[in-house]
């Protein structure tokens, strides 16, 4: 692997040599300076180790998007700290999993959070519990503010983990991905190269920063450059049509895009001044590809990667951006498509994805055996996606050999939601499956077996109790009820016939 140092010092070695340059814009009409990140993330790195906090270290951080938020995670950066990012929806029950396996030295979360938080934190020991709002204010600031605004950014090795990313797998238990410092640094290197990010780009950011594509791909790539970025809280139409004439570069999920294109007035007038638009995090349909091409003039370029690995592969800047495909390997990447027993398989042939590079994580935190489960004997990651390679070196996924549904580009894993569902009074049995819809991409929907006799177990009711246990995007759109579910003759639930049989009623 090549050797980084902390990949702070990286990104502090591209900023601009003038910090009076912006960094972030608000879409509010704030504005901060390459001086504010140095100075901010300088008094949280301050502040979190004056706690005694320790390299290696896991700082939980469940907070809305803002620019304290970056500085934040890069003042985890500097300190050698593992930062461990939540999404908000996260509920309760949620949360107190990640407590217990990561077991972080220190709590960030919004101040409406406060009382719960400190609630699961009492039993397990954490006496370090702050809150950050997202006007950049509460406790964490407060108790820092007085503290100096000069860190040295402590020398790590490439090796060290920078983050702590959980993801789930069919077992519904999420793991913890941890990505180094090396890791970020090898990816965001191969993106700013491959994407030809120029000295005059300004990255419009709508994607939130709790996983891999808004916090790494989209704000590693602009600290590296040493521009600026405009921080929108959460993707809205309106905004982006107002923002993108003083953007040149957009990152989205393919929801974003078909939101956009809804949209009459969206087109070659708002996108004048943009050189590039990304996507990723779900599959991009053709048709969606199309019409924007003639809607804009713009050629969406099409990338895929895992929060395991970075970004592996990107359609080229220079060159065909070929719909239903997401590219080439990233420079450092190396893919292959085998079959079952890890044999390469001709060109066009569509087998099991595994990847190989710098980029790629160093295992699942607190599992060894499972780690060891993902790694081919000669270090290629498993990634448990079905793609094919064609003659000219394209990869295209063709499926997912793991039950995964991509909503709106997050990840929604089936036997979490049939664990809920099944605790559910009233209920017999579940299956979750993903069904095509037009603005997520795919819909969660639920086929369930209710208990005799009970008809008042209905669809609604069962949605409103889940909604209390589950973040919002994983509770299913639709629930179906049927006498029983279908299974093959060792007994599986056939998932494949309820994908077929619901595949237009999710919307």
């Amino acid at each position: 692997m090549t050797v980084y140092e902390n990949i702070y010092s990286l990104f502090a070695g591209r900023f601009p040599s003038d910090q009076r340059a912006p960094f972030i814009e608000t879409s509010a009409g704030g504005h901060y300076s390459y001086a504010d990140l140095e100075r901010e993330s300088a008094r949280y790195a301050r502040f979190l180790t004056g706690l005694g906090l320790q390299p290696g270290d896991r700082v939980a951080v469940q907070i809305e998007k803002s620019p304290a938020a970056v500085f934040l995670y890069l003042g985890c950066l500097r300190a050698g700290l593992i930062y461990l990012p939540l999404n908000p929806a996260y509920r309760a029950a949620e949360i107190e999993y990640y407590l217990d396996d990561a077991a972080p030295g220190a709590v960030v979360c919004r101040p409406s959070d406060l009382s719960g938080m400190r609630e699961l934190a009492g039993p397990r020991g954490l006496k370090h519990v702050y809150t950050l709002d997202a006007d950049g204010q509460g406790t964490l600031t407060g108790e820092s503010r007085s503290l100096g605004d000069e860190f040295d950014t402590r020398r790590v090795s490439p090796d060290a983990t920078a983050v702590l990313l959980y993801t789930s797998g069919t077992t519904g238990r999420p793991k913890g991905a941890m990505l180094t410092h090396g890791n970020l640094a090898a990816n965001a290197l191969a993106l700013h190269q491959a994407w030809g990010w120029r000295p005059d780009d300004v990255l419009l950011h709508a994607l939130p920063l709790f996983h891999i594509h808004g916090l790494f791909v989209a704000c590693h790539c602009v600290l590296l450059n040493g521009t600026k970025m405009i921080l929108l809280p959460k993707f809205d139409v309106p905004a982006i049509m107002r923002l993108l004439p003083k953007a040149t570069v957009f990152m989205g999920v393919p929801t974003f895009y078909t939101r956009l294109l809804a949209d009459p007035a969206f087109g070659r007038d708002v996108c004048g001044h943009m050189r590039l638009f990304v996507s990723g995090s779900a599959p991009l349909l053709p048709q969606t590809f199309d019409e924007f091409q003639q809607r804009t003039g713009h050629t969406i370029l099409e990338r895929y990667g895992m929060t395991e690995t970075g970004m592996n592969t990107s359609n080229p800047l220079d060159g065909p951006r070929r719909p239903g495909t997401v590219g080439k390997p990233l420079p450092g990447v190396s893919v292959r498509i085998v079959n079952d027993k890890d044999r390469p398989l001709q060109i066009g042939a569509v087998g099991q994805l595994q990847v190989k590079g710098d980029g790629v994580f160093k295992g699942y935190w607190r599992m060894p055996q499972k780690t060891a489960e993902d790694f081919t004997s000669d270090g290629y990651f498993r990634t448990g996606d079905l793609a094919r390679l064609d003659g000219d070196g394209y990869v295209s996924i063709v499926g997912r050999a793991k039950d995964l549904i991509i909503t709106g580009g997050l990840n929604v894993y089936p036997k979490e939601i049939e664990a809920c569902i099944e605790k559910l009074d009233g209920v017999v049995e579940s299956a979750v499956i993903g069904a095509p819809h037009s603005d997520f991409g795919e819909a969660v929907v639920a086929v369930v077996v209710r208990a005799p006799g009970r008809e008042d177990v209905t669809e609604a009711g069962l949605l409103t109790a889940l909604k209390r246990l589950i973040a919002g995007y994983k509770v299913p759109k639709r629930v179906f009820f049927v006498p029983e579910l279908p299974r093959n003759t060792m007994g599986k639930v056939q998932k494949n016939l309820l994908r077929e049989r619901y595949a237009t009623l999710s919307e």
